[in-house]
């Protein structure tokens, strides 16, 4: 038995050895001018990309306006404001382009339906393509079904 068990520990040891030695060695050629891609220049700024709620009442629907900017040097166009679900309702200016340097305002409402914490993500797609993801997250905690509990020994008091 111990002749086995120092026989597998000794092929474990050079499975392991191997796996760390290098294999071939892969150059390539450096990059031209033609074949480098430059990222397209942020375009839009957001005032603040995450918004907590905090705990919120379930039922009651809460919004937030969320501060755009557009730090390009052409206007842009926000095509689309999209929310992850139906709980989740941005509202915008559309069709209305934002000049270099100008700001809009994006308004998120969350209906607090469902208890429990909650994260959402919001796209805005910009420029035909571009997109950028803000988020709004809180907790709904559960209202109760009456202001107080019922006092039963009300009506002794009456008597």
């Amino acid at each position: 038995m111990k002749k086995l068990v120092t026989l597998i520990l000794i092929a474990f040891s050079v499975v392991v050895v191997n796996a760390q030695k290098t294999g071939t060695v892969v150059t390539t050629a450096p990059a031209t001018d033609a074949s480098v891609v430059t990222p397209p220049a942020e375009t839009l700024a957001l005032k603040e990309a995450e918004f907590n709620f905090g705990k919120i009442p379930q039922g009651k629907p809460v919004t937030h306006v969320f501060e755009i900017t557009n730090t390009g040097k052409d206007s842009l166009k926000i095509v689309n404001v999209q929310a992850s679900c139906g709980c989740t309702t941005p509202e915008w200016e559309r069709d209305k382009p934002l000049a270099p340097g100008a700001t809009a305002k994006i308004t998120v409402g969350y209906n607090a339906a469902a208890e429990g914490p909650f994260t959402k993500p919001v796209t805005i797609t910009y420029n035909v393509s571009q997109t950028k993801q803000l988020f709004i997250k809180g907790e709904v905690w559960k209202t109760p079904a009456s202001s107080a509990p019922e006092n039963k020994s009300l009506g002794d008091l009456k008597n």
